[in-house]
């Protein structure tokens, strides 16, 4: 049977604890569906996409990278598709101007005559010319074109349709598996000491991962990095016409990489990009595959020498770390700050300082996911708001309760509200409040119990104690204890009230205890059982109050003169008994009341046992109709 309590107990721990829990269980399933759902990631991406825009962008002229686009006046000219021969005009041209690299961003797995045989012919010849294929769509290179003169101009584009990324390089593929950009960059250094760097991590080079920066589980295959844009629009750039009529002035392109490519809109070779989110940089929302090559060149020119411009996704393990933190203040924020809307601010004050610092790390260059962290302290501080006020719930009930069985459920309620500046340190502080303070005791308790047994002696008492009780609460009063066959009830206590009001209070529940101690000597002969009389001592004054005792027991202590004297009262000749219910008050008492309102019985000057001076004395009287205070 004890193993079955001990069990039992157990249980009903673990479920407290579990609801205590449940609140942080359950934002940790929102914040799993969060990051889920992919709403965290979008938001990372909007965050990132932001920085684009605000964060100064140097000009693409800076390196040596030149673009010759076919536009729409071009298609009309020359038609399209272009003829091949009209390519190695183009070629021939900027071959005699002395560019260094030649990148052709147009598919020419099929020629296009007339000059398709002439094409094919230039690029074996020539092998600064540099030619793409898709290896995702399977477009080859043109026929007979060198192995270390292919390159594939496959993009990386983001869920939402955007280029962030840059696939920089493939490792383990055949040789021709080189990026169109690195290919042009390697034929212009002469070199392939960039490549080699991909292996040993030199030049600060931190390839993205799944789960890098704000992205979560996106396909990292290949060496990738985030793609730091130039202003759009800002490498120089001719038409194809101007190339063919002799208008690009020579110096404009000896020693640089020329990309030739499409730049009409209605080729629909264009991407998004980051600009794409923002109305204002409408013109700058789409770049032209030409052109988004370029900026991939451009990066590899950055980070030859020495990567001052990039973008750099910091690694997972880094966000788990912010998450944890973020967590951590989280649950400090919803569980240690005791004002709730200390909380909320404080609460505020952290995400726009996250929020903050993840913004100013990007305009350095320098990418770590946010939204799961910031969601994730919200949350947490949301539980912690949620198991404090259910744990407030509770402590407020068990509080109304313990004080409700001792004063009124409206003074209960009131000591609550006040909790704050009434406790100190879960203790009431010591203080002096005017009281009016009730004692009263059980007439022959002691004959009574000789005969009857210990539970039926109880529950006869009880019978009295239980009325008492309401009449007191009713009046705002409370029973602060239990003296075995009576109680100490005060009036004015915890909270502080008006000393006439409290007599009145007090006098007004001993009347009405009067009339309930009639009533129920009619019900106890009735059952059979000995008529229950009191005897009650009221006085007024000054009295100590606060919490005595320590953690292992404590209770709320009355101390003071108006204590003592309504003890010796209820004591006071105690066969003198006028009623079955006798009240007798102390003059400190008698000269708050107002006057008139009740009939008092002097008993003149009494003599009270610990004081030198004798107390005057008053005995309510019984009576339907309370009427004048009667002259000594």
């Amino acid at each position: 049977m004890n193993s079955w309590f001990r069990l039992k107990g157990k249980g009903r721990q673990a479920k407290k604890v579990l609801s205590l829990l449940a609140p942080f269980g359950v934002s940790l399933g929102c914040l799993g569906a969060f990051q889920v759902s992919g709403i965290g990631e979008s938001l990372n991406l909007l965050i990132y996409d932001t920085s684009v825009v605000l964060r100064p962008a140097p000009a693409g002229s800076r390196w040596p990278i030149r673009l010759v686009g076919l536009s729409e006046q071009d298609i009309r000219r020359f038609g399209w598709p272009l003829p091949d021969d009209l390519m190695v005009q183009a070629i021939d041209r900027l071959r005699a101007d002395g560019v260094k690299a030649i990148g052709i961003d147009f598919y020419r797995d099929k020629g296009v005559e007339p000059g398709a045989a002439l094409l094919r012919e230039r690029i074996r010849r020539h092998p600064e010319i540099v030619t793409i294929f898709n290896a995702a769509e399977s477009i080859p290179s043109p026929a007979g074109t060198p192995i270390l003169q292919k390159s594939f101009n496959d993009l990386i584009v983001d869920a939402d349709g955007v280029v962030r990324r840059d696939l920089v390089h493939v490792e383990g593929q055949p040789p021709e598996y080189v990026s169109l950009p690195l290919r042009l960059f390697e034929f212009s250094q002469g070199n392939q000491s960039l490549r080699d760097h991909f292996k040993d991590g030199a030049k600060g080079l931190s390839w993205l991962s799944s789960d890098s920066g704000g992205y979560r589980q996106q396909d990292a295959a290949g060496l990738q990095r985030m793609l730091a844009y130039y202003k759009p629009n800002s490498f120089p750039s001719w038409s194809f016409s101007s190339l063919l009529d002799g208008a690009i002035p020579a110096h404009e392109l000896r020693g640089t990489i020329v990309l030739i490519g499409s730049r009409a809109a209605s080729l629909r070779d264009n991407f998004h990009t980051p600009f794409t989110r923002f109305g204002q940089q409408a013109n700058l929302a789409v770049i032209d595959g030409v052109e988004l090559h370029a900026h991939r060149l451009g990066a590899l020119f950055d980070l030859q020498a020495g990567g001052r411009y990039q973008m750099v996704a910091l690694p997972a393990w880094l966000n788990l770390g912010l998450l944890v933190i973020a967590l951590a203040l989280g649950i400090l924020v919803g569980e240690r700050t005791k004002s709730f809307v200390r909380s909320v601010l404080l609460l505020l004050l952290l995400e726009i300082l996250l929020l903050g610092g993840s913004v100013a790390l990007l305009l350095t260059g320098q990418w770590i996911g946010i939204s799961l962290p910031m969601a994730a302290m919200a949350l947490m501080s949301v539980a912690g708001w949620i198991r404090r006020a259910a744990v407030s719930q509770e402590h407020r009930r068990q509080f109304e309760r313990l004080l409700g069985q001792t004063t009124s459920p409206a003074v209960a309620s009131e000591l609550w509200n006040q909790r704050e500046s009434l406790l100190s340190d879960g203790r009431f502080p010591g203080r002096e409040l005017p009281l009016t303070v009730m004692l009263a005791d059980t007439v022959h308790f002691s004959s009574v119990g000789e005969w009857m047994a210990p539970t039926e002696l109880l529950d006869w008492i009880n019978l009295g104690m239980e009325k008492c009780v309401e009449i007191i609460n009713r009046h705002g009063g409370m029973v602060n204890k239990f003296t075995g066959d009576g109680f100490l009830a005060v009036f004015g206590a915890p909270l502080p009230l008006n000393a006439r009001e409290n007599a009145e209070a007090g006098v007004c529940a001993a009347r009405e205890i009067q009339l309930a101690i009639t009533s129920l000597l009619v019900e106890l002969k009735e059952k059979g059982l000995p008529p229950l009389r009191l005897r009650i001592g009221i006085c007024s004054g000054p009295v100590i109050t606060g919490s005595m005792g320590g953690s292992a027991r404590m209770e709320y202590a009355v101390i003071g003169d108006a204590v003592n004297i309504s003890a010796r009262l209820e004591s006071l000749d105690k066969e003198r008994m006028g009623n079955d219910c006798r009240v007798l008050l102390a003059s400190d008492t008698k000269d708050l009341l107002e006057e008139g309102r009740w009939r008092l019985t002097p008993w003149g000057p009494q003599p009270v046992k610990g004081r030198e001076q004798p107390v005057e004395v008053y005995e309510l009287e019984a009576g339907e109709n309370p009427g004048a205070i009667q002259a000594p």
